[in-house]
């Protein structure tokens, strides 16, 4: 089966697109850091394993761990996202309301499926802002996925300005869309499924309330219990203040995700997601003692994939053409066969 549905040649050559990933990613950080006034951080490769602060993702991917031979042999883990360090560190480093960083992320996730979106390297801004108080709800959610997509959509602008050859695509605006209305909209079909006919519909599209069950008792996607807050009610049958970025691309004709964020939990959501996902013992974890100790601000925060924000902007039809990773043998030929130039 071809990666592309149609004959594909890439519009910008390598050289070009490595001149172009640069522009890209300058601006873009530039932008959304004036959008959430956003303060660039250092972040760790990696974090001690058994601290807590390693973003567990979905709960069964396996960090890449090492030992370190100077620190008595004790193990470290490359991140596999700065979820919660993140929070921490907006403690740590005193940053105020209204104010938060980002960061460049580099990550290892040896369990990733490896296709045309997907590798076992990811590079993604980290993102996370200190929230006002009272503001745990859906309309501040909201505000801020708007501003993310408008950052999107002028660095879409100034990429286009740049190369004429690549087209405007990006709808005006983002539509909003919770995963239970998604279910019950098309409910034959599976999640991703859905992803796919609400970004071809909509061109941009919010999904709202990805980790908790919906009312068919599935969840639309799965999450870690102590980062995004998938369990608030917040209409009847609705829950969740945290979702997905997804934008329709139209080389691959299929739904693409630029990012996964969130309000992140409270003490009172974060009890109950341990406890509904049976992880109670997290509790005892350095970062975890220290957020219900009442040590870290009630935050924001997500990640935009680097690489996937750069192949959608420069209309590519696999990842790699973006980053260097590593690739199954027959994927790397089907590429050649189908004129995709991987790094």
């Amino acid at each position: 089966m071809s990666i592309v549905p149609k004959p594909y040649r890439p519009i910008l050559d390598i050289k070009q697109t490595e001149t172009a990933i640069k522009q890209i990613k300058t601006f873009f950080e530039r932008t959304l850091s004036t959008e959430l006034r956003l303060f660039r951080a250092t972040s760790p490769l990696f974090v001690r394993r058994g601290s807590g602060i390693n973003d567990d993702l979905t709960g069964v991917e396996r960090p890449v761990r090492f030992p370190v031979a100077h620190l008595e042999e004790a193990e470290m883990e490359i991140v596999q996202s700065l979820a919660k360090w993140k929070r921490m560190a907006l403690a740590d480093y005193g940053y105020e309301t209204g104010t938060g960083i980002y960061t460049d992320m580099n990550a290892i996730r040896p369990d990733d499926v490896i296709d045309a979106t997907h590798s076992i390297y990811v590079d993604q801004w980290d993102w996370e802002l200190v929230m006002q108080s009272g503001r745990r709800n859906e309309s501040f959610l909201y505000e801020i996925v708007r501003r993310i997509y408008n950052a999107v959509k002028r660095t879409e602008f100034a990429v286009h300005e740049q190369y004429p050859d690549i087209p405007l695509r990006l709808s005006e605006s983002i539509a909003i869309i919770h995963a239970e209305e998604a279910r019950t909209r098309y409910p034959e079909l599976t999640p991703e499924e859905r992803e796919d006919r609400l970004a071809q519909e909509y061109g941009a599209v919010f999904v709202v309330g990805i980790g908790g069950a919906l009312s068919d008792g599935q969840p639309h996607g799965r999450r870690a219990p102590d980062y995004d807050d998938w369990s608030t009610k917040t209409a009847p049958g609705r829950f969740g203040l945290n979702g997905d970025i997804i934008v329709w691309d139209s080389v691959r004709d299929k739904a693409l995700e630029l990012s996964s964020m969130g309000i992140r939990v409270d003490r009172e959501a974060l009890l109950r997601q341990l406890a509904l996902t049976e992880n109670q013992e997290r509790q005892e974890l350095y970062w975890h003692k220290r957020f219900l100790a009442g040590e870290f601000p009630q935050t924001i925060g997500g990640g935009i994939g680097q690489s996937r924000l750069c192949m959608f902007l420069l209309r590519k039809a696999h990842i790699g053409e973006v980053q260097a990773s590593v690739w199954p043998e027959s994927m790397a030929e089907e590429c050649r066969k189908d004129g995709i130039p991987l790094m």
